[in-house]
C-alpha cells in the first residue's frame, strides 16, 4: 500500500526535479553575485567620497589663511628690503599683539614705516612724491621699507569699504605673491589709479587687474581672496590698533604729533591721527620741521655712519690697551 500511495518519481520527473533544484541555485548564486557586486560598488562610492573629502580638507587648509593675517604681516605691516623683496615672516596668530620687526638702530639699513590708507589723497601725494625715491633706497638696501595699510577712510567710499578692500588685496598679494607686493602697493598710490574720495573706488575685478599689472598671476588662489577678504577684520583691527593702542617700534621717549601739531603726551600711547604716517628709526618725520624726506633721510644716515665709526674707533682703543 505503500509503494501504491507514495509512487517511486519516474526518471522524467526526477529529471525535472534535478533541473528546478539547479535553476534554484543558480538563481540564489545570481542573487548573492549582484548582492556583492552592490557592495563592491557602494564601497567603491564611499571610498571615493571619503577621498574627495579628504582632499577638500586638505585645500580648504591649504587655502585658509595662515592666521588672521596674511602670512608676512605679523607685526600688521610688511617689511621691504634689498631688492624690493618681502622679509618673510608668519602671520599674526589669534590673540597676539603686534610686534614691531626687531630692528638694530645702531646700524644700516635706516628703518622706515608708512602707515598708508590706499584711499588717502595725502597717502597718493606722498608716494607720487617720494615713491621713486623709496624704491630706490630700499632697492640699494640703505633702507627697509614697512608698508602697515589701514581702513581709515572706509566710510569715504560710498559704502563699498573700498580702503578695506584695497588694504585685503594687498595682504592676499603679500602672502601669495610677493614678489609683486611692492610694484602693487606703489600703483595702488598711483595718480592713474588711485580713485578720489567719496567715490565707490575700484571694483573687485578692478583691483585684480591692477594686481595683474603689478606682476600678480590671477590665479583662482588669489581671485578667491579677494572675493572672500579674508583679511578684512586684520585690516580693520590694524586701525583699531594704530588709532586706540598706539604705534609700537618707536624709539624710546619718542613723541607723536597730535591733530593739532603738538606733540603727545609724553609716556602716554602715541596714536595715529592722520596719514601718511611716516616714522624714521623710530622717530616721526615731521616735513615742517624735518624738511625734505630725502634730505632727511641722509641725516639720519649720516648720524648712523658717524656714530657706528666713533663706536668702533672706541672698540679699538679698549682692544690695544
Amino acid at each position: 500500500m505503500a509503494n501504491e500511495n507514495n509512487p517511486r518519481p519516474t526518471k522524467n520527473e526526477r529529471r525535472n526535479q534535478a533541473r528546478e533544484q539547479a535553476r534554484i541555485a543558480r538563481e540564489k548564486e545570481k542573487r548573492r553575485e549582484k548582492r556583492n557586486r552592490l557592495f563592491i560598488q557602494g564601497g567603491v562610492v564611499l571610498g571615493v567620497i571619503a577621498i574627495l573629502a579628504v582632499v577638500g580638507v586638505v585645500l580648504m587648509q591649504t587655502m585658509k589663511p595662515a592666521g588672521p593675517g596674511p602670512r608676512n604681516m605679523a607685526s600688521g605691516g610688511v617689511v621691504f628690503g634689498q631688492d624690493l623683496q618681502v622679509v618673510e615672516g608668519p602671520a599674526l596668530e589669534s590673540g597676539e599683539d603686534r610686534q614691531a620687526p626687531e630692528v638694530n638702530r645702531d646700524e644700516l639699513p635706516l628703518d622706515v614705516t608708512v602707515y598708508v590708507d590706499y584711499m588717502c589723497p595725502a597717502c597718493g601725494s606722498f608716494e607720487q612724491n617720494f615713491g621713486s625715491m623709496l624704491e630706490q633706497y630700499v632697492g640699494s638696501g640703505d633702507i627697509t621699507l614697512q608698508v602697515y595699510p589701514i581702513n581709515f577712510l572706509d566710510g569715504a567710499s560710498l559704502g563699498t569699504k573700498y580702503s578695506t578692500r584695497a588694504a585685503n588685496l594687498f595682504g592676499c598679494v603679500v602672502e601669495q605673491q610677493p614678489d609683486a607686493a611692492f610694484e602693487l602697493h606703489t600703483r595702488l598710490l598711483s595718480a592713474d589709479v588711485q580713485p578720489a574720495e567719496q567715490t565707490a573706488g575700484l571694483t573687485d575685478d578692478e583691483l585684480l587687474e591692477q594686481a595683474e599689472q603689478a606682476g600678480a598671476e590671477p590665479t583662482g588662489e588669489l581671485r578667491q581672496c579677494v572675493a572672500d577678504k579674508p583679511f578684512a577684520d586684520f585690516v580693520a583691527s590694524n586701525t583699531k590698533a594704530a588709532t586706540e593702542t598706539g604705534i609700537v617700534g618707536l624709539a624710546d621717549g619718542a613723541q607723536l604729533l597730535d591733530s593739532n601739531g603738538q606733540l603727545q603726551a609724553e609716556g602716554g600711547p602715541q596714536r595715529l591721527v592722520s596719514t601718511p604716517l611716516v616714522i624714521v628709526n623710530g622717530e616721526q618725520w615731521n616735513p615742517q620741521r624735518d624738511g625734505d624726506l630725502e634730505t632727511y633721510l641722509l641725516k639720519v644716515k649720516a648720524d648712523v655712519e658717524k656714530d657706528a665709526a666713533a663706536q668702533e674707533e672706541t672698540d679699538n682703543v679698549e682692544e690695544s690697551e
